[in-house]
């Protein structure tokens, strides 16, 4: 009985996990929507397992029908693209600036993106914040 044990232990097992993969071809740029998921039995390591960590955030490449998700290859939507008109402010204490500028990147809430102030024309970077206005220091 303790041979059997033994040799029980060291037999190895592979177990499969499951992980999440598109039922279709999602382009870079495409938010990801419930039924552009599938769960299957895989073992990959670094993919994503959890659906619901997928749903609604944003492909930053190209999702192939069948392959694994792995986290580099999502992030959260953009809100400000590349040419967008934006409200560039600048808030010291007391002090706030308002003014208009065109964003020369595409981001999403918290990302540094370089953006021209349309007065001046000077090229300066902002963190966007949730109402798609760009913070500057």
């Amino acid at each position: 009985m303790r041979l059997l044990m033994l040799m029980l232990c060291l037999v190895p097992f592979t177990s499969l996990a499951e992980i999440v993969v598109p039922t279709r071809t999602i382009r870079a740029k495409e938010v990801i929507a419930a039924s552009d998921l599938e769960i299957k039995a895989s073992e990959v390591a670094g993919a994503v397992q959890n659906p619901e960590a997928l749903i609604g955030q944003e492909a930053r490449v190209a999702l192939y029908p069948g392959r694994p998700i792995r986290p580099a290859d999502i992030g959260p939507p953009a809100i400000v693209d590349r040419n967008d008109l934006v409200t560039l402010v600048f808030d010291r204490a007391a002090l706030s600036i308002a003014a208009e500028g065109r964003a020369l990147g595409r981001g999403a809430v918290g990302d540094r993106i370089r953006v021209m102030n349309l007065a001046s024309r000077t090229t300066i970077s902002g963190v966007i914040r949730p109402d798609g206005q760009i913070e500057v220091n």
